[in-house]
């Protein structure tokens, strides 16, 4: 071979070498590539709205700005707007589809649809009640102090005291709302407001703002955390003594002032139930309904889902009433299920501790059962706690907290034992399999850990998904033998039939324009909760209108992709491998759900 042939094959070869080399814009690795360019910008957008809000690090255990609200100015709310805009904007234009793998595909889908409702919601940001029975700065304010601002050193109590003494310009800013509320005719209804005016003056109740030799909410707290903390007495004493200051020079005219408004608006109090009557109340609602259920469901056909489905369950309840062997009508049976003391925990301290200690009892039963289930499991630990005393009036009957990152706070599930009356035993498992495992924790837990999404993608909400998997956990533990008690699954029945005259109450309000007591009588007639019970669930229709009408939603689309996958899958269908889908792509829109599974069933086929 001459020099000349020698160096051509040797041009040739290297050629080729090159080619095939990790190096060579392949295909592949072009995606790759691409790929590595959205999800750094994911991430980028992620550390962005971080940086904008001190309560989301707060609630995720990141001690940076601790000392700060966040900023819910009018002028902060067009800023995050135009920055929203701003990155839908960016990604679109910079961003080649095409080229993504199928992960960081599912990324781009959801950060789209995440932002495109951001944006088409911002039209109706006054339609809403921000102070209500249910959540508001008044409540939460003091509930983030309580269960998430840690104080671990001296700067943790110093950007506590901050906290309180920020508390005055929180409060400006929601005022300034109710009144650009008020101008347009957006005023809460009148049971409202005996709510809001309660829960403020019980955080301005006791010292130092009375003299009672008690302390107040937020100075128990506080004394609680700094007591813990290795530091002389005189340290101490001086945080005391500023944490009393801001309480009485920040806090008190915070709540005063919101007290006062509320006070001079109550008269004003809106005659009618349902959004309807707000200005464009028909779209609200229609928008409220799409982005609630992630689906294109109309207010009738939801109507019309809830009353098909509060007949099939009605049905199911006769068969176990004829089961226990009671003789007359399934409204006979409710009243006399709730007539039975034997069906409640006692009215005492100790039925209190006694429900919380069974309702552990009942989480940790299921704990070892995950296996039967489940592929991947949350690290994090799940809790029980009863709601603490300044909120338990107020709040729902129970409700899950997520655990931070870093694990140095578990997961939680709240209890309401204020009124023992309104958790029977009968409902304890449907309730604890709901907030706690397989419900909430596995849900939310798992997705935080995920690794190798986006961090956005962790900590997304969609009501229908998060909501429809936890009543969808409800009934998975029949399938495993649990609810052995008929009274037990008929409990689980109950709150299931709940959640369908759900769909019945809220369009029927909000749509249909049903007064507080049509829907009231409407729960009264067709589940066996107490009179109380519905009052709160129609007043939280009102206030949250097309909320509650996720979780049905949501748990029949988890059960209808389930039979899919089983009727094609046949018996290679393994319910562990069902479930890793739903769970193990972070939290999804009802479609993205579906498209996710219908992918995985073709795999499964190929």
């Amino acid at each position: 071979m001459n020099e000349r042939n020698g160096l051509i094959i040797f041009l040739i070869i290297a050629a080729v070498m090159t080619w095939l080399s990790p190096g060579r814009p392949t295909k592949d690795s072009s995606k790759n590539n691409e790929s590595k360019k959205a999800n750094a910008y994911f991430e980028k957008v992620f550390q962005e709205k971080l940086d904008h809000s001190p309560e989301f690090k707060m609630r995720l255990g990141i001690k940076e700005d601790q000392g700060h609200w966040d900023d819910n100015s009018e002028r902060e709310s067009k800023i995050s707007l135009a920055r929203t805009e701003r990155q839908l904007r960016w990604l679109k234009n910079n961003i080649d589809y095409d080229k993504l793998v199928d992960q960081t595909k599912l990324s781009y889908d959801l950060f789209v649809y995440e932002h495109e409702r951001t944006i088409a919601k911002y039209k109706y940001r006054y339609h809403n009640y921000p102070l209500n029975q249910m959540h508001g700065i008044q409540s939460g304010v003091p509930a983030d102090l309580i269960s998430m601002h840690k104080v671990d050193n001296v700067q943790d109590a110093l950007n506590y005291i901050s906290r309180l003494r920020r508390t005055q310009m929180l409060f400006k800013h929601v005022l300034i709302g109710l009144e650009i509320r008020r101008t347009m005719g957006i005023i809460p209804p009148e049971f409202v407001f005996p709510h809001v005016v309660r829960d403020c003056q019980n955080i301005i109740s006791n010292e130092p703002f009375e003299n009672t030799g008690i302390p107040s909410t937020l100075l128990e707290d506080f004394t609680k955390k700094v007591n813990a903390l290795d530091i002389s007495t005189r340290k101490r004493d001086r945080l005391l003594i500023q944490a009393k200051q801001a309480l009485l020079k920040n806090v008190k005219p915070a709540y005063n002032d919101l007290i006062a408004y509320f006070k001079k608006l109550q008269p004003e109090a809106s005659e009618h139930d349902g959004v309807w009557s707000l200005p464009q109340g028909e779209a609200f609602y229609n928008s409220r309904l799409a982005y609630t259920t992630t689906t294109d469901l109309t207010a009738k056909e939801i109507h019309q889902i809830g009353l098909s489905e509060v007949d099939r369950i009605h049905a199911e309840m006769r068969t176990i009433m004829k089961k226990v062997g009671f003789e007359g009508t399934l409204q006979q049976f409710f009243k006399h299920i709730n007539d039975d003391d034997s069906h409640f925990y006692e009215d005492s301290d100790q039925g209190r501790a006694d429900y919380v200690a069974d309702a552990t009892r009942i989480v940790d039963d299921m704990r070892v059962e995950l296996d039967q289930l489940f592929i991947t499991k949350p690290k994090a630990e799940l809790v029980v706690k009863p709601v603490e005393a300044f909120r338990e009036k107020s709040a729902g009957k129970a409700f899950y907290q997520s655990p931070t990152l870093d694990g140095s706070r578990p997961g939680t599930y709240y209890v309401n034992t204020y009124d023992l009356k309104a958790i029977p035993k009968y409902q304890m498992e449907a309730l604890a399999y709901h907030e706690g495992i397989p419900g909430h924790h596995m849900q939310i837990a798992i997705s935080q850990e995920l690794k190798d999404i986006p961090m956005f993608r962790k900590f997304g909400w969609y009501t229908a998904y998060g909501e429809g998997w936890a009543l969808y956990s409800e009934y998975i533990p029949k399938e495993m033998g649990f609810y052995s008690d008929p009274y037990s699954d008929f409990g689980r029945l109950a709150m299931e039939l709940w959640r369908a005259c759900r769909l019945v109450v809220d369009t029927g309000i909000h749509a249909k324009r049903w007064t507080r007591e049509q829907g009231i009588e409407y729960y009264v007639n067709n589940t066996p909760n107490v009179e109380a019970d519905a009052v709160k669930m129609v007043e939280r229709h009102i206030v949250m209108a097309g909320q509650a009408t996720g979780y049905k939603i949501g748990m029949l689309k988890i059960l209808e992709l389930r039979e899919r996958a089983k009727k094609q899958l046949g018996d290679t269908f393994d319910i562990r491998e069902y479930h890793d889908i739903v769970l193990t792509n972070g939290r999804l829109p009802l479609n993205i759900l579906e498209d996710q599974v219908d992918k995985w069933i073709a795999s499964k086929l190929n």
